[in-house]
């Protein structure tokens, strides 16, 4: 990999990012170490505020000995990847069906509102937003990614919450805000069936056309 000597005032990666670099370089074989690039370039995000300029992105593909485009082409491809300044704390919100059904317009209204259009950051740089597909946490919508950290179940009343303690400097707490645990149902009096009694349901079962 490419040693890239940097003046004060231009992105280097910094001497603890520079160890993670190297050992996410390290888990693949030699020769094929350009693979690392989604982690490098998420290195340079974090390292950079939560976000990425061309020059960074640039910087990385010298890092890694390729072309510039590449990485231009996986930056700009996935939306983990953040092209424009952001505040401290990045909202994603959940705008794909399951979310919607379970009232993330009502969130977006919220957000509008409260920190302004998407992609804005506001005056105090403490907040911004954009609206991203699933999050993979259906069973818990609506749902919004704050940084690293998963928000479900959320009512926007516990969005309006989460926003004022943020601004006022208070803890926020992730996760669900139905208090239910990992996925399981908000019904406490649901029974779950053991495989045996799912199985015996099967074996029973009248199937339709076919008589008995």
């Amino acid at each position: 990999m490419n040693e890239v000597n940097k003046n004060k005032n231009e992105f280097c990666f910094s001497s603890k990012n520079k160890i993670l670099v190297e050992n996410e370089l390290k888990k693949y074989p030699k020769g094929r170490e350009t693979s690392a690039i989604i982690s490098l370039l998420w290195i340079a995000q974090k390292q950079n505020g939560g976000w990425l300029s061309t020059e960074i992105i640039e910087y990385v593909a010298f890092y890694l000995n390729i072309p510039k485009i590449r990485s231009m082409e996986i930056a700009t491809f996935y939306s983990m990847f953040n092209l424009s300044p952001v505040g401290k704390y990045h909202f994603q919100m959940c705008g794909t069906t399951p979310c919607m059904l379970c009232g993330s317009d009502s969130l977006k209204e919220v957000l509008s509102k409260k920190i302004g259009a998407q992609s804005s950051v506001t005056d105090d740089k403490l907040f911004s937003w954009i609206e991203v597909e699933c999050l993979g946490a259906c069973c818990n919508a609506p749902v919004i990614q704050i940084n690293d950290d998963y928000y479900e179940d959320l009512h926007s009343s516990d969005l309006e919450i989460i926003l004022d303690n943020l601004k006022n400097n208070k803890s926020i707490k992730d996760g669900s805000y139905k208090k239910r645990i990992s996925s399981e149902p908000l019904n406490k009096d649901l029974k779950m069936l053991t495989e045996d009694e799912i199985q015996e349901m099967v074996k029973n079962r009248k199937k339709p056309g076919i008589s008995a």
